[in-house]
């Protein structure tokens, strides 16, 4: 493609060389970057683009496209090479990446859903109940890119840098989906990521405190306005009427057809006579006019708001009642509310529930039914939001039976420091606890206190199948984690 092609809408550029070269690739990652390529220098929160020019043109760019605020007399780029200088490269990178895979999404209906928490089990709802229908989905998210039943592979982030998710939806179009669900982080509509997408619909599951630290959103405004971008990318938009922020969506975009829905208050769908057990959660809804019982099998309240939301978009495409209560009843998700078996029968339970709000969902949840204690085990990931440790103590502390503090992800942070400021926050309460910093072992200790009364919440990790130390990734799947310590431990003496 010619680099004027892939420039199309991007406004005041600066260009020295020449416009009509070919460009058969174009990255912000210089080690992508290959013969007759274009290399975008971001500034980034650990890196600077700007650094690896020198790398990019070695691996075969012919375009160097930097921001305004980049001295070029700095910067020794041979005379052979086009230079571009725009305003933002992040948006700049955005809109070369829809051109260059000739926007992709504009060949399938486009399902965009953010929130807090709630996202990958409501999209996976979503893909299941479409599926219902005949159609081929697409799902990117936090766990993975699918295709189908077939897991293209596993996510690095929430939702991909833009070039990246542009050639996965170029990739979707070639296997001729027909609808693609995705995970829309509020970091990848801060940073431009799903610039230039075309989204039919948008959603909003729930809104609280998460992602506030320097290298995301300053503060809870920042996060909620990144959120909102969403909305005014998209025709058709829902949200949740129970949730504060939620409700303020309806009225703050006015150019997006918005419907509601919820449990508490009054909305366009409305969940009533909801009944939760250990397995299962299910409740009434009206659905062409007659009341319908809907049940999926992921326990708590939290699951009804993200059944309704994909009740929403269900109907939208015109499902029926028989294939949204078939799909609702037979999805599951991998880390969200998922349940272990293990020959000891002990009820085991992993969830990626890494806030203070989504930790006491989910123990509140298993406390409602459980008949023995609750025993938490959990952590909080490093170089994350440290607000949210003392918050996360303290709710563990008083819902939970017992709690054993461990780590999670502590990346480039000192574990220990991580479980101290934990500790601050279950001190508050009069709920025992103990701290154990090697994972496996705060999870050995679990089993070997728990009896078949009791459940076991392991808390954090989710799908996660690493534990990620100094940059790097080490194995840490809590399912095989499980299976190998009970195998470790002798049985309980009757």
């Amino acid at each position: 493609m010619k680099l004027k092609e892939i420039l199309i809408g991007i406004d005041n550029i600066k260009a020295k060389g020449n416009l009509e070269v070919e460009i058969t690739n174009v990255d912000s990652d210089s080690r992508n970057i290959k013969e007759e390529g274009m290399f975008i220098a971001i500034h980034g929160f650990e890196t600077d683009g700007i650094k690896y020019i020198p790398s990019a043109i070695q691996n075969g760019a012919k375009v160097i496209m930097v921001d305004d605020k980049v001295d070029l007399k700095s910067i020794n780029i041979p005379e052979a090479i086009t230079i571009l200088v725009v305003k933002d490269t992040r948006k700049a990178l955005a809109q070369c990446a829809c051109n260059f895979y000739n926007n992709p999404s504009r060949n399938f209906k486009l399902i965009g859903v953010t929130g807090t928490k709630g996202k990958t089990t409501t999209t996976f709802m979503i893909k299941k109940i479409l599926e219902k229908q005949g159609k081929k989905v697409g799902l990117i998210g936090t766990i993975a890119t699918y295709i189908g039943d077939k897991k293209i592979e596993e996510s690095i982030r929430t939702t991909p840098e833009s070039i990246k998710l542009q050639k996965i939806f170029a990739n979707m179009v070639k296997e001729k989906v027909d609808v693609v669900v995705m995970e829309v982080s509020s970091q990848s509509l801060k940073l431009n990521r799903v610039d230039g997408c075309d989204f039919d619909i948008g959603v909003f599951t729930n809104f609280s405190q998460e992602h506030i630290s320097p290298n995301e959103h300053p503060d809870m405004q920042d996060y909620f306005e990144s959120k909102l971008k969403l909305f005014k990318m998209c025709k058709i938009g829902y949200t949740n009427a129970d949730d504060i922020y939620g409700a303020k969506v309806a009225k703050m975009i006015k150019d997006t057809q918005i419907t509601t829905y919820g449990i508490d208050n009054y909305t366009n769908l409305l969940a009533k006579d909801i009944t939760i057990t250990n397995s299962y959660v299910d409740f009434k809804v009206k659905i062409d006019g007659k009341n319908e019982r809907i049940k999926t099998c992921i326990p708590g309240r939290f699951s009804v708001y993200n059944s309704l939301a994909a009740v929403c978009v269900a109907i939208y495409f015109g499902a029926n009642v028989e294939q949204i209560k078939e799909a609702l009843e037979e999805v599951r998700v991998p880390g969200r509310s998922e349940l272990v078996d293990n020959k000891r029968e002990l009820t085991i339970m992993i969830d990626y529930a890494h806030t203070p709000e989504s930790l006491e969902s989910i123990l509140q949840a298993v406390k409602s039914y459980t008949k023995g204690r609750v025993i938490s085990v959990f952590g909080c990931g490093g170089d994350r939001d440290h607000i949210k440790r003392p918050l996360m103590g303290e709710v563990s502390g008083r819902v939970a039976d017992y709690t054993i503090i461990t780590s999670d992800n502590p990346r480039t942070e000192a574990p220990e420091f991580i479980i101290s400021q934990i500790e601050e926050g279950i001190k508050k309460t009069k709920g025992q606890y103990t701290c154990i910093e090697d994972r496996k072992k705060a999870i050995k200790e679990a089993i070997k206190m728990a009896d078949k009364r009791d459940i076991i919440v392991l808390a954090g990790k989710g799908h996660e199948p690493y534990q990620e130390i100094n940059h790097e990734k080490m194995p840490f799947d809590e399912r095989i984690i499980v299976k190998e310590i009970i195998e470790e431990i002798p049985e309980k003496k009757k």
